[in-house]
């Protein structure tokens, strides 16, 4: 059976921005289960070879989604161009919690168009790099999440904040910039996206939300990444209870693939987590947590 696509839906959040979301799934009319991938710093949905995953878990009987966040600076108008640089500026990571709640709930709604087709017991997030961490802390804070995977993820959000005179002139000036380096715009970081972590520090370590994971973690890191240190796997496999490592001999923060990606074959660093990922979905949560969950003898 070929592959349906629903592009560019678009979820109203709670920020007074469009979630814009892709479903990507066979219509054969059963129930499967759900798969939410959350995109990372600087990311998009339709970065790279994001697309090219998400039908590989359609072919496996999975129900894919994928969305950008409200404030990641594209627009249903301009997908992968960061245009809307002020949204960018006023992004910060509640908004990006919020905005992956507004998705689960909208997938569970009874009026949801593709309701049939979603199993609403088996919920499943991924996230890449920054993306790693939202649903981390998501999948602790949400009992319908089932199962984790994380990509190349982060784990500590206020070590990347600058300090002292550079923490400073940023309150001081209300706003600092940085460079995309795919395009060279330099786009803001209001002040507020520091002040709005530090109002919600202890919701936002993901050190406390991986303590209370209740589900099993696939954790796949590069072991080339440059962006995201490898002992940043060490540490979520460290706190998470249950906790599968996959290290990726020479893969690097996008374990190969590139933006724009052209459909021509996937790198095999990134067809590996994929099948590792589709492998550790279609377990069964009580033979994983049996395998790589703490004992009461730890």
């Amino acid at each position: 059976m070929e592959i349906s696509k629903e592009t560019n839906l678009v979820i109203e959040g709670k920020h007074d921005k469009p979630i814009v979301t892709d479903l990507i799934f066979k219509d054969d009319g059963k129930a499967k289960p759900v798969v939410i991938f959350c995109h990372g710093y600087k990311g998009f949905k339709d970065w790279g070879a994001w697309e090219s995953m998400g039908e590989k878990f359609a072919e496996e009987g999975f129900f894919f989604v994928k969305f950008n966040f409200s404030h990641n600076g594209t627009g249903p108008d301009h997908l992968t161009d960061f245009l809307n640089i002020e949204a960018f500026g006023d992004n910060n990571y509640i908004k990006e919690l919020d905005d992956l709640q507004s998705v689960i709930d909208w997938l569970l709604l009874p009026n949801f168009k593709f309701s049939q087709q979603v199993d609403a017991n088996d919920l499943n997030l991924i996230g890449h790099s920054r993306g790693g961490g939202i649903a981390l802390i998501k999948a602790a804070e949400d009992k319908r999440i089932h199962k984790l995977i994380t990509f190349a993820s982060v784990s500590d959000f206020g070590s990347r904040f600058p300090k002292g005179k550079k923490l400073e002139a940023w309150e001081k000036k209300g706003v600092q910039y940085i460079v995309n380096t795919r395009t060279g715009q330099q786009l803001p970081h209001h002040y507020q996206f520091y002040k709005n972590f530090k109002e919600n520090k202890e919701r936002l370590s993901i050190k406390k939300a991986a303590k209370k994971l209740e589900i099993p973690h696939l954790i796949a890191h590069g072991s080339s990444d440059t962006s995201v240190s490898i002992g940043e796997a060490g540490n979520l496999f460290e706190w998470s209870p249950a906790p599968k490592l996959l290290l990726v001999e020479n893969a690097d923060h996008v374990f190969g693939t590139k933006h724009p990606w052209n459909g021509e074959e996937l790198p095999k660093e990134f067809k590996h987590i994929i099948n590792k990922s589709i492998d550790f979905l279609k377990t069964d949560s009580k033979a994983l947590w049996d395998e790589y969950g703490e004992s009461d003898d730890d």
